[in-house]
């Protein structure tokens, strides 16, 4: 029986991304990409920054956890070859070739917000490959996905009979909290000094160690029926304690990068983290686990609209900073309804076109 509660958390948490990228593009706590505030920190305060503090240290780790759960429930309904074939289709095809039909767009708008305007002399064929390479922008997560399926295919050799796993279901209520430990380690494989001329920064936004330390938490332990109980009933203590937490570290850390590895790697924002995930993963599997037309339409597109939002607000979101007089409050809604409106519309549009919807969102 499908767990509605899972695909609930999962397009709740991408709307999320949405509001955030609306914040975030914006933002003037020097957080890497968009095109900066209305204002240097600390004159221009910008409280509505206070969005990415509140979200980012638990919303991408928690669509690693579902999916590893999802992958789980996958492999007992299918073949592991079926089922590599559908994640390299999902994931690896937008992740590639969709970056040159559709997040070129993407990329062509960074580099403006970026002032790169040394590519004026560059060949147009090159130039669109930069483009195109430089708009991956929100895909990294399913780049990163695709990667971990075929490392779980591998892991999955090795447990063949699911000794592992069944080991992992036994784990108590101490023992699920106390895995924040393991949450926290993964946090200190991210480069604290970053070289700005090397890889470095690219690693620290995929995280691969600590992302799939998550994902292959969501396989092993939150995908037994036992676990996901016990954090269901323990919800309510567990987000208290989550926004106790929260509040401390945000009141602490206000002004500062909230995506900089000395700031990831901190012992309090990765208790924040990991409390919510517990918190929210238990409150929608205790209230949430139901279904409706709504709910049924957001399970199906929420996959779409993170692969198109980005374009949306790169897009207008240059245009109204830049070319406009706008107050910052009339700029912040218009980018807000923008994107919640628009992405379903161009989500609609592309899936109806067979090349497109193969390349850009990975369905058949």
């Amino acid at each position: 029986m499908r767990k509605h509660w899972i695909d609930n958390l999962r397009w709740t948490t991408v709307l999320l991304v949405l509001l955030y990228h609306v914040i975030y593009f914006y933002n003037n706590k020097g957080v890497f990409g968009g095109i900066g505030g209305f204002g240097e920190f600390p004159d221009a305060q910008q409280y509505q920054d206070v969005l990415m503090y509140m979200v980012y240290p638990w919303f991408m780790p928690i669509m690693f956890l579902l999916a590893g759960i999802s992958a789980r429930y996958s492999l007992q309904s299918r073949s592991r070859k079926e089922w590599f074939r559908s994640r390299t289709r999902k994931l690896l095809v937008p992740g590639t070739i969709g970056l040159f039909v559709f997040h070129w767009m993407v990329g062509y708008f960074n580099a403006i917000t970026a002032q790169a305007v040394l590519m004026d002399g560059i060949p147009l064929p090159i130039r669109y490959g930069i483009y195109a390479v430089s708009g991956t922008g929100p895909l990294w997560f399913i780049q990163d996905l695709w990667l971990f399926s075929l490392i779980l295919l591998l892991v999955c050799r090795l447990d063949g009979k699911d000794r592992f796993w069944n080991w992992c279901g036994k784990a108590n209520t101490i023992v699920i909290i106390l895995l924040g430990l393991l949450f926290w380690a993964a946090e200190q494989t991210l480069i604290k000094n970053p070289r700005p001329e090397s890889a470095d920064g690219l690693i620290n936004l995929y995280k691969p160690l600590f992302y799939l330390t998550v994902f292959l938490m969501g396989y092993f332990v939150f995908s037994h029926d036992e676990v996901q109980q016990k954090v269901r009933k323990a919800w309510i203590p567990m987000m208290a304690c989550a926004v106790i937490s929260g509040v401390i570290l945000i009141i602490t850390t206000w002004g500062q990068n909230n995506t900089s590895p000395e700031y990831l790697c901190s012992p309090l924002n990765c208790l924040y983290g990991w409390l919510m995930c517990l918190a929210m993963m238990g409150w929608f599997a205790a209230r949430f686990d139901c279904t409706n037309p709504f709910s049924q339409y957001m399970t199906r597109s929420s996959y779409g609209l993170y692969i198109v939002h980005y374009l949306v607000i790169a897009a207008l979101g240059y245009q109204m900073k830049v070319h406009t007089t706008l107050p910052p409050v009339a700029m912040y809604l218009i980018l807000a309804v923008a994107v919640f409106s628009l992405s379903p519309l161009i989500y609609e549009l592309l899936r109806r076109i067979p090349f497109i919807r193969w390349s850009v969102l990975g369905e058949k």
